[in-house]
């Protein structure tokens, strides 16, 4: 069962448990977009779609009901996080506990706060966030392991950065990878110059998936790390080079953002979150190759020319 199927890392996930023959329930709010995302699969027969109301306990619970794991990728818009992430968690966790199935919640980095080392993080890292969303993710993360949920079993995993055929624009990087695919100028937050660690979203499903299978997992934070660190200004390189364009590119940092904050409340929660930017953490996935084994790593040259010919697709068919 996926909530927020229809997301970026849902879509990912989706597609990982079909290819894998599993039988699974994708939950949307959207119907359309619940039958896209078949058709996109070519029409798996082992794919049911279910519409409901991720806040709405009961229709969680009814959707659920023969799963035996609960994924939770539904996300949040920043400027909605801190009134809206806890109230989602609680109603999935509530009707988790009324099944006793396992959930699996998809999270990121933001819970760590500023990095205090040079080295790859591991699961033990101290949590110590200093932004309001990072805050309000470490209250979903008590919220998310208490005894409340004594019939439940679950586990984090936790993605930096991302990008992949099924991104849209909900990411710092993939709406400026859709305008590179689209040919167009466009802009890039934060700064250029500095290696950043990225995931490919088909890598993460499958570590997602991976770890869900085993009953040693949960109880857990888990790191889904990506394939090694590239600067901003090589990964645009890439994009360029897989769209065949080269229009310019226009770095943004805290300055220009703020100002056009001023009139936009995602862009103003875009600025706390800069430092990630400045002096980004990378995941250790020691953890991960000591249960599982090698972490999945697709090349930033393949990812890119996957991830810009799906953009470039989507493109197409609108126009």
């Amino acid at each position: 069962m996926v909530l927020g199927a229809t997301g970026e890392t849902g879509v990912a996930i989706v597609a990982e448990l079909v290819k894998r023959g599993i039988e699974t329930v994708a939950f949307g709010r959207t119907l359309s977009k619940l039958e896209r995302l078949k058709k996109d699969l070519n029409g798996p027969v082992n794919l049911t779609l279910i519409t409901g109301d991720v806040f709405n306990s009961d229709d969680v619970y009814e959707a659920s009901k023969g799963a035996d794991v609960i994924f939770h990728s539904a996300s949040i818009p920043y400027n909605e996080m801190k009134s809206k992430l806890l109230p989602m968690g609680e109603s999935v966790m509530m009707a988790a506990n009324r099944l006793g199935v396992k959930v699996v919640a998809v999270d990121g980095i933001y819970p760590y706060g500023r990095r205090t080392t040079l080295e790859p993080i591991d699961e033990e890292y101290p949590k110590n966030p200093h932004t309001v969303k990072g805050k309000t993710k470490l209250e979903f993360e008590k919220m998310f392991f208490s005894r409340r949920w004594n019939q439940v079993q679950g586990l984090i995993v936790r993605l930096p950065d991302y990008y992949g055929p099924s991104a849209t624009d909900s990411s710092y990087l993939c709406s400026t990878l859709q305008d590179i695919a689209a040919g167009k100028p466009t802009i890039f937050i934060g700064n250029m110059k500095v290696s950043c660690e990225f995931v490919y979203l088909p890598d993460a499903a499958k570590m997602i998936v991976e770890l869900a299978s085993r009953k040693e997992a949960y109880g857990q934070n888990w790191n889904i790390p990506g394939s090694g660190l590239i600067s901003g200004r090589a990964l645009v390189k890439l994009a360029q080079e897989a769209s065949g364009t080269n229009k310019a590119i226009f770095p943004l940092g805290k300055a220009s953002l703020s100002l056009i904050a001023l009139f936009s409340p995602v862009i103003k929660e875009v600025v706390e979150m800069l430092y990630l930017t400045k002096d980004p953490l990378v995941l250790s996935g020691k953890k991960y190759e000591r249960l599982v084994g090698p972490v999945p790593a697709t090349s930033f040259e393949e990812g890119m020319k996957a991830t810009i010919g799906a953009i470039k697709n989507r493109q197409s068919e609108k126009s």
